[in-house]
């Protein structure tokens, strides 16, 4: 499945959020892979994720730049595609 950043979106079930100094570290418990998030605003977006009607409200939430938001999009994006974060509903 492609990542729409118009669609709902949420953290996985299966991922804990661990804070870091640097930002955080994601670690998902079924595929065991770790993702570090080393920008403290992808971490606010992703924690948002699920309050949010869609990834493009929450890194516009977050208050990311115009010019800058296709590069967070772009992570949410990297992130689904590890599983990392998954559509609402499924």
């Amino acid at each position: 499945m492609a990542f729409d950043p118009d669609a709902s979106w949420r953290l996985s079930p299966q991922v804990a959020v661990r804070p870091e100094p640097f930002g955080a570290l994601l670690y998902h418990f079924g595929t065991r892979k770790l993702s570090f998030l080393k920008d403290r605003t992808l971490v606010e977006i992703v924690q948002s994720l699920g309050e949010q009607p869609s990834a493009r409200a929450a890194v516009e939430a977050a208050g990311v730049a115009e010019s800058a938001q296709r590069t967070y999009i772009g992570a949410v994006g990297a992130l689904a595609d590890s599983h990392m974060v998954v559509q609402r509903g499924s």
